[in-house]
């Protein structure tokens, strides 16, 4: 007995491997996604500007990092007590100037630096409504509370992003030929306009990315998480508590379709390997200074040697989860 429908999942496409190096950018979507693949060792930089909703909130940030922007305290404006950056989110937000741009600089130079050798970059839209400074007319990534008044909201058209998508994704190829480009729509519902403007405005999202498919068919692909969730889970089950966000078991199922996707055979028994190691790592032992458990880390640590030694660059040793203890 059948009591889903199963969506189809993209066939033939280029598979994602430990010796990749991943960009992700986006909504809360995009955190999950790049949650699971930190946990399973791979090399990803998730989101180095914060959560980012609209699509054109991500294609400002990423021309800002492939011209190697410094943000300086003109950059920055002070509201309730802490100092902002209109397109950061609010985690590189401090009390001081000082702090908050050295958050900002420092991830910054790190993906500027490191996205000539970046293979996959993963984009999730979650919305085609952007705010606009009413002043200057420059879209914002966040507006940190400040008064509605001081902002102009609009729902982008297909013909605006599927542009400024072409410009960005020729400028990116011209530094780095060989990046895939992975394209999703965040299955969070946004509901402050309705539910019938929340079907609009991803109607939109998935109409551009339908349209820069076709303009490049092998260098940009889609991944269903938005239909995966509408029409596979289809339940309330599988939302959070505010009826909005997948739930974490939602988050599970998507990540186990992303990976029945994208990884070969080998990569998902490396895949399986690593998360033995974080389980084991992650046990509380009863007297950690008893000669059985030190023989117990030992054994860890050989596993990781072994497969540092096939795999060098698996991440593994930078995430604390996979931290030796004393």
């Amino acid at each position: 007995m059948q009591l889903s429908t199963p969506v189809e999942l993209p066939a033939g496409l280029p598979p994602v491997s430990y010796n990749q190096r991943l960009l992700l950018m986006g909504s809360c979507f995009a955190e999950n996604i790049g949650r699971c693949l930190t946990d399973a060792a791979f090399r990803v930089d998730v989101n180095p500007t914060g959560i980012l909703y609209n699509p054109l909130s991500v294609s400002t940030a990423l021309r800002e990092i492939i011209a190697g922007r410094t943000y300086t305290e003109s950059d920055l404006f002070f509201h309730r007590g802490c100092w902002h950056s209109p397109m950061h989110h609010g985690c590189f937000s401090s009390e001081s100037a000082d702090e908050t741009l050295q958050r900002i600089n420092s991830r910054m130079a790190a993906v500027h630096a490191n996205l000539p050798a970046t293979d996959w970059l993963l984009l999730t839209f979650g919305t085609s409504y952007i705010y606009k400074e009413a002043t200057t007319g420059k879209v914002v990534a966040n507006c940190h509370q400040l008064p509605e008044k001081q902002f102009t909201r609009r729902r982008l058209t297909v013909e605006e992003i599927v542009t400024d998508y072409i410009a960005l994704l020729t400028e990116l190829w011209q530094q780095n030929p060989g990046l895939q480009v992975l394209f999703t729509v965040s299955p969070i519902r946004h509901v402050r306009d309705g539910l019938h403007a929340n079907q609009l405005s991803k109607s939109t999202l998935l109409l551009a990315i339908d349209a820069l498919q076709a303009a490049f068919p092998y260098r940009v692909h889609y991944f269903p998480s938005y239909e995966i969730v509408l029409d596979e889970l289809r339940d309330y089950r599988f939302y959070a508590d505010d009826l909005c966000h997948p739930s974490p078991l939602a988050v599970c199922y998507l990540w186990e379709r992303f990976v029945q996707t994208f990884f070969s055979p080998e990569t998902r028994t490396v895949m399986q390997e690593v998360e033995e190691i974080r389980k084991a790592l992650a046990h509380k032992p009863f007297h950690p200074a008893s000669e059985e458990h030190k023989r117990f880390l030992g054994q860890i640590v050989l596993k990781i040697k072994r497969l540092k030694g096939k795999y060098p660059n698996l991440d593994i040793g930078k995430n604390p989860d996979y931290v030796i203890p004393d």
